[in-house]
């Protein structure tokens, strides 16, 4: 921490969230996230705009070329403390992307003029992060976890799947058993994949939305992506309901172009929401969504 941040920071905590020089009359806030290579606590004062109930924060980094340390802290693990005045409470910090962001951006830039000039001399776009409240007791079920669980779980289904494939079309597709096996494998797979999606979309992805306004454009992107992949599932068990009457090389190119879709759908899916999935906990994914 620089020896300016800290006298900052001394500053708010012991006249009641108010500061002078630079921040003199300026909305501030202390934003504590959790270092991405120490673990330790990085508390950082920040300018903020209210909106709503939730407070934004600007990861200007003064107009640097580079993004500000807290902000890898928060893509790396979303859960902060904040300090506004003299309350302080747990929250989520979750980027505003696309049109949204550029519209808060210039909100705040009209604001505080320092903002607009920030953005004119770096050629990185400035991150817009949304701080949300929420309690994160440490008790919190890993759900990002679990969903790499499921997605490891589905990976190795279709490995098998592929290695079924295989072994189907290398000699042995005169053997009924094999048929009728690589037929129900084709299935349990499917379903499996359908459950997981279904549950997203019924559920995970309307909670999401909800409390984290700013992950709308990664939630529409992966649920675009369930549409493709609901498609790929039907002409893959339609190819796979009589494989012995199909060309093997269009079972193994249509199998193969779904693995590496989904491939890719899940690691989106993981790097995106596996942090906040992390953060909010299965009361959160079971009960009603808090604003």
């Amino acid at each position: 921490m620089s020896d300016w941040n800290r006298q900052v920071i001394e500053e708010f905590r012991a006249n009641g969230g108010k500061v002078g020089g630079a921040f003199a009359g300026a909305d501030l806030l202390l934003l504590t996230s959790t270092g991405a290579r120490s673990g330790e606590p990085h508390p950082t004062p920040l300018g903020y705009l209210a909106d709503g109930g939730r407070l934004l924060v600007f990861a200007s980094n003064a107009g640097g070329p580079r993004n500000p340390a807290w902000y890898h802290n928060v893509r790396a693990d979303p859960r902060v403390t904040v300090e506004v005045g003299t309350e302080t409470f747990d929250g989520v910090a979750i980027p505003v992307e696309g049109e949204e962001r550029d519209r808060l951006y210039a909100r705040q830039a009209e604001r505080v003029p320092a903002y607009a000039e920030y953005q004119r001399t770096t050629g990185r776009v400035i991150p817009v992060v949304a701080v949300h409240r929420g309690s994160l007791d440490g008790r919190a079920w890993a759900l990002g976890d679990e969903l790499v669980k499921i997605h490891d779980d589905l990976r190795t289904r279709l490995a098998e799947l592929r290695e079924d494939v295989r072994a189907f079309y290398d000699g042995s597709r005169g053997v009924p058993d094999l048929a009728s096996r690589l037929r129900e494998h084709c299935v349990s797979v499917c379903d499996v994949l359908g459950e997981h999606h279904d549950n997203e979309e019924g559920r995970g992805f309307p909670r999401l939305a909800a409390q984290f306004p700013g992950l709308a454009p990664v939630i529409g992107r992966l649920r675009r992506e369930h549409v493709k992949v609901a498609e790929a599932r039907r002409t893959l068990q339609t190819l796979l309901d009589d494989p012995g009457a199909r060309d093997p090389a269009a079972v193994r190119t249509e199998l193969d172009r779904m693995t590496a879709e989904l491939e890719a759908h899940f690691a989106c899916e993981e790097e995106q929401l596996g942090s906040v999935l992390n953060a909010v906990g299965p009361l959160w994914l079971t009960g009603p969504p808090r604003g």
